[in-house]
C-alpha cells in the first residue's frame, strides 16, 4: 500500500504552535525582513513575557499594580489621545485642572473657594520634581540679579536618602547638591544639619515625605521653623520643596493633623506620584505650587498650533491622556472616604506583617510605624547568612523583596523591604512571613557563603603571609652571598 503526503502552504490549517513562526529566531538587533501574522507575533512576545516577574508579588515597587475593571477600561478607550492636543480634547484638559485643584486643595493649598490651583500632570514625581527645582533655581536667580550679586553657584541641600531623581536634577541642570549624611538608626533628613547646611546659594531645602529606603516621614514642621528663623537672621528667605511621592495620598488621609503641607509657610511647592499611593497605573505625576507667584511665568510657554493658546510647562510634550482620566476616575469613585479606607488596610497589614518579622526574632525592624506602609528589616546576626542571600531564595517563592545598602554614612547597613500597595492582602502578608521562616530554616541547614568567603580570604592571607616570608628569607639569603663574595673579593686584594 502506498502513502501519499498531501502538501500545503495553507499556514492557516495549523496551530500557532504548529506553524513555522515558533521555530524562526526573532529580531533582536536589526528589523526582520518579512511580516508574521498578528496572532503569531502576539503569542511569542507574551510566551517571553511569562518569564517576568509576577507585578503583583512585586514587593520593590511603590507602584500600583491593580486598578478597578471599569478604570481600565476607560484606559483602553482613551489610550490613542495625546494629551497636549489640548483644543481636541478639551474634556481631558478639564480633567487634568480638576485634578490638580483637588490635589492642592487636599495639601491645603491657600486657595479661596472659587480661586484656580497652579499646578500641572506629569509623566511621575522625577519630571515633577525637575520642573519644581527649575523654579526654584529660576527664582533664586533673579532675586540675586536684582540684588546685584553672584547668580552662578546655586545649591540644594537634602537628605542622603532622596531618590535619584534630586541628583539627576542637580547634575542636569548644574546645580549643587548638598546632601545630609544618615547614620545608623537615624535613615532620613536630621532638619538641624540640614539648617545649618544652607546659605545663601540655596535655592531651596527638599524634605521627603516617605522615604524610599525606609518609608519614614522627614519632620518638616521642624525643618520649616528652623528656617523661619534662619531666614530672619540672614535676610536668605531660604523655601522648602516637599518631595510627598509616596507620603502625599496617604499623610492627609492617615495624619490629618501632621503638618507638611502649605500649612507651613515656607513650603512653596509639593510633588506627588499619582501612580503611587495615587492608585493610578505608571506614568502619572503632579505638582502644585503654592501661589502662582512661586512658578515664574517665563518658564510657561505658549503655543499656538494645535488650534488655540496653550500654556505649557513641562520637560517633555506629547504624552499619554489615560493616566490622567484614571487620576480623576479614583478621586471621584474613592472620594475621601474610600482612600482612607484604602490607606487604613495598608497600614493594619503592614503591621500584620512586621508582628510576623518580629516573631521570628531574627530581623531588626529599621521601617517606622508613621510613614509611608513599608516594612524594611535587617538580620540581628550576619555571621553566617545576609540579607542577599535571602532576598534571592525569596524569588523561588515567586516575591520580588529587594536587599540594598543605606547611603552614606550608614553604608555597613543592609535591609530588606517590602512595600504593602492596596492589593497586598492580610493573607499574602501571612504567606510572606511563612515564606521567610522556610527560608530562614533553609539557610539554616546551608554552608555559610559569608564563612565560606571568610575562609578563603583566611587561605588567601596565610598563603600571602608565608609568601612574605619566603621572600624575606630569600633576600637575607642573598645578602649573605653578597656579603661574602665581598669578602673573598677584599681578602684577595689584601
Amino acid at each position: 500500500m502506498v502513502l501519499t503526503k498531501t502538501a500545503t502552504n495553507d499556514e492557516s490549517v495549523c496551530t500557532m504552535f504548529g506553524s513555522r513562526y515558533v521555530r524562526t529566531t526573532l529580531p533582536k538587533y536589526e528589523i526582520g525582513e518579512n511580516s508574521m501574522p498578528k496572532d503569531a507575533a502576539y503569542q511569542i512576545i507574551k510566551d517571553e513575557l511569562m518569564l517576568d516577574g509576577n507585578p503583583r508579588l512585586n514587593l520593590a515597587s511603590f507602584v500600583t499594580t491593580w486598578m478597578e475593571p471599569e478604570c481600565d477600561k476607560l484606559i483602553m478607550d482613551s489610550i490613542n489621545k495625546n494629551y497636549v492636543d489640548m483644543d481636541e480634547y478639551p474634556v481631558t484638559t478639564e480633567f487634568q485642572n480638576r485634578c490638580v485643584n483637588i490635589i492642592a486643595r487636599l495639601f491645603n493649598a491657600p486657595l479661596k473657594e472659587s480661586e484656580t490651583a497652579v499646578g500641572v500632570g506629569t509623566v511621575g514625581s522625577s519630571e515633577a520634581i525637575m520642573l519644581a527645582g527649575l523654579a526654584f533655581k529660576r527664582k533664586w536667580q533673579n532675586r540675586r540679579k536684582a540684588e546685584g550679586k553672584p547668580y552662578d553657584k546655586p545649591n540644594i541641600v537634602t537628605g542622603a536618602n532622596v531618590q535619584v531623581c534630586w541628583e539627576k536634577f542637580a547634575r542636569y541642570f548644574e546645580v549643587e547638591l548638598k546632601e545630609v549624611k544618615l547614620s545608623e538608626g537615624y535613615y532620613v533628613m536630621d532638619p538641624d544639619k540640614a539648617a545649618e547646611m544652607v546659605d545663601e546659594n540655596t535655592i531651596c531645602v527638599a524634605a521627603i515625605l516617605g522615604s524610599t529606603l525606609n518609608g519614614e516621614f522627614e519632620d518638616v514642621k521642624r525643618l520649616n521653623d528652623l528656617l523661619v528663623k534662619k531666614n530672619e537672621e540672614t535676610g536668605w528667605n531660604t523655601p522648602i520643596h516637599v518631595d510627598a511621592a509616596s507620603g502625599g495620598f496617604i499623610a492627609p488621609f492617615i495624619y490629618p493633623e501632621l503638618e507638611w503641607d502649605f500649612r507651613l509657610p515656607l513650603v512653596k511647592s509639593i510633588n506627588v506620584s499619582g501612580h503611587k499611593y495615587g492608585l493610578v497605573y505608571a506614568g502619572i505625576g503632579w505638582v502644585v505650587w503654592r501661589a502662582s507667584e512661586d512658578l515664574p511665568e517665563e518658564l510657561i510657554f505658549h503655543i499656538n498650533y494645535l488650534g488655540s493658546d496653550q500654556p505649557t510647562f513641562t520637560l517633555n510634550f506629547s504624552k499619554g491622556s489615560s493616566q490622567i482620566i484614571a487620576q480623576y476616575y479614583q478621586l471621584i469613585r474613592l472620594g475621601f472616604e474610600g482612600y482612607k479606607n484604602v490607606m487604613e488596610n495598608c497600614i493594619e497589614n503592614m503591621v500584620i506583617l512586621k508582628e510576623g518579622i518580629e516573631k521570628t526574632e531574627r530581623f531588626n525592624i529599621v521601617s517606622k510605624d508613621q510613614g509611608v506602609p513599608v516594612v524594611a528589616f535587617s538580620l540581628k546576626d550576619h555571621s553566617f547568612h545576609n540579607e542577599f542571600e535571602i532576598s534571592e531564595m525569596l524569588r523561588r517563592f515567586g516575591w520580588i523583596v529587594p536587599a540594598y545598602t543605606m547611603p552614606a554614612d550608614a553604608q555597613h547597613i543592609t535591609v530588606l523591604r517590602v512595600v504593602i500597595r492596596e492589593d497586598f492582602s492580610r493573607t499574602l502578608a501571612e504567606r510572606l512571613v511563612v515564606d521567610i521562616v522556610k527560608v530562614l530554616h533553609e539557610l539554616d541547614t546551608l554552608p555559610s557563603k559569608i564563612s565560606k568567603k571568610m575562609g578563603i580570604e583566611g587561605i588567601a592571607a596565610n598563603v600571602k603571609e608565608k609568601k612574605m616570608e619566603r621572600e624575606a628569607l630569600m633576600e637575607v639569603i642573598v645578602g649573605w652571598r653578597k656579603f661574602v663574595k665581598d669578602r673573598k673579593k677584599m681578602n684577595g686584594v689584601c
